[in-house]
């Protein structure tokens, strides 16, 4: 359309819609039917080891399953998975996550730093922004799982999480100690504060059986998670044991399920895995 102005043809174009900007975050979680934080007030509790073998026992039983690691500052979920490399993008610029097995694949920003030692020195704003990537510029497709790993605290990561994926569920991570308790507390506090479903409560390191006699060590107190858990009316997912076994498998990037396929470890990870697997078979 052309109209004239003090005798200038100037041509009006229709003005073009603003391109929504959660438009990709939107469409990547909508082929996600169920989205789990796990997430610790104190950090040395093993989040990312529970993370890591709560994704394997999920893909054991079927399901399709996502790891993304927001713990920008101390990545450990491909080296715990043995992913080497950079992440590929396709032809439509889009990253494709690690792919660990058939049902697991993995998003790391270990993946896309090609030195793994240099430090990432970030503001929250930074953060915020490479979350929302790890959501709407990557390949997800259609899972039945993804696992946020956070790290610890109420900080940055996971408040990005609860604003840009809004469903998702909590689970606490806590070693049976009172100062590990106290933090976590306060993670229940902040799930509670910006509404984001508890799932539950997993007692890590809890108990240690002797090698040499087989009595069992409370090496970090005991009962104290399913105390913690009672009192803030969640639900108790159980105790995974320490193991030393569990250590050399995280740092060599082997799945200590298959090396261990009948330690009590193993089954509390498929315990709890069951219980979530329930969300897409109930």
């Amino acid at each position: 359309m052309t109209s004239t102005q003090n005798g200038i043809g100037i041509t009006n174009t229709p003005a073009q819609p603003k391109p929504d900007p959660d438009k990709d975050v939107k469409a990547s979680l909508g082929k996600i039917k169920n989205k789990f934080v796990v997430m610790s007030g104190k950090g040395g509790v093993g989040k990312t080891s529970v993370s890591v073998n709560l994704g394997i026992a999920l893909a054991a039983l079927g399901h399709k399953v996502g790891l993304m690691d927001v713990d920008i500052h101390g990545p450990d979920v491909p080296r715990m998975l043995g992913l080497d490399g950079l992440l590929d993008i396709n032809e439509n610029r889009k990253l494709l996550p690690k792919r660990y097995s058939d049902n697991l694949t993995a998003v790391s920003i270990e993946s896309l730093m090609p030195n793994k030692d240099e430090a990432i020195i970030w503001r929250g704003p930074v953060k915020h922004t490479a979350i929302r990537q790890f959501i709407g510029d990557v390949v997800w497709g259609d899972l039945d799982f993804l696992i946020v790993d956070s790290p610890p605290g109420t900080g940055d990561e996971p408040l990005t999480v609860a604003q840009v994926i809004t469903d998702a569920q909590a689970i606490i991570v806590t070693t049976p100690q009172e100062v590990s308790l106290a933090d976590v507390r306060k993670s229940i506090s902040f799930c509670k504060t910006v509404n984001m479903k508890l799932f539950g409560l997993i007692e890590n390191m809890s108990g240690f059986k002797c090698p040499h006699c087989g009595e069992m060590i409370d090496l970090f107190g005991s009962g104290g998670g399913e105390k913690t858990a009672n009192e803030a009316e969640i639900p108790f997912l159980g105790r995974i044991p320490f193991d030393t076994e569990m250590v050399s498998c995280g740092d060599t990037g082997t799945s200590y399920q298959d090396m261990h396929k009948a330690s009590v470890v193993t089954k509390a990870f498929r315990d709890v895995a069951k219980r979530m697997s329930a969300l897409v078979s109930g």
